[in-house]
């Protein structure tokens, strides 16, 4: 990635912070560790958007659990997340663990985490204004150019939007200075 050869995107399925839970779903690691190996991800390719997801309401998930997960997202400070609330599936051994937290409480956590990642994320696609990137268009419709760029997954992230322009096709790639963000997207024009 550092060299250029492959796109500086990782998607990497961290599903939770605390360490009882992550034993719990037979996961390894530690939230301190994976901050490290994301610092140095960062060092190597400062460019790096990192992805992931993770659970809400595992079985036997505490407020403390559910408090590490928030602080490390708060620490991580990833660029693309999704959450998943626990749901229980026929036959997994999850289902042994521990209570089963009510269906809310499982969903207001994910909501909450959503939000907090909400945040995370403006402020990182905020410090994006004035900058040139290179986009590839997707689409163009009745209200301009709809691109990607190589920080948004096709149907999974962002887009970048240019209003008003129409002079680009699908597959078209475009020097575009952004103009504005907002929570998921970026709004931009041709340079």
């Amino acid at each position: 990635m550092a060299e250029g050869k492959i796109l500086p995107y990782l998607d990497v399925p961290f599903q939770h912070a605390s360490p009882r839970i992550l034993k719990a779903m037979k996961r390894p690691a530690s939230a301190e560790n994976t901050l490290e190996r994301i610092a140095k991800w960062r060092e190597i390719c400062p460019e790096i958007v990192i992805r992931s997801t993770f659970i809400t309401g595992f079985p036997g998930e505490t407020e403390e659990d559910f408090d590490q997960l928030i602080q490390f997202l708060e620490d991580a400070k990833l660029d693309r997340v999704g959450a998943f609330a626990y749901s229980p599936v026929e036959g997994a051994k999850a289902n042994e663990l521990g209570e089963l937290l009510p269906e809310d409480v499982r969903e207001d956590r994910r909501r909450w985490l959503m939000q907090v990642q909400e945040d995370i994320s403006a402020d990182k696609l905020a410090a994006k204004i004035d900058t040139v990137i290179q986009v590839l268009v997707d689409e163009v419709d009745e209200e301009g150019t709809i691109a990607r760029s190589k920080a948004d997954a096709p149907e999974i992230d962002g887009l970048v939007y240019l209003d008003g322009h129409f002079d680009a096709q699908p597959g078209d790639f475009m020097q575009v200075k952004v103009i504005d963000a907002d929570h998921h997207d970026l709004y931009a024009q041709p340079v």
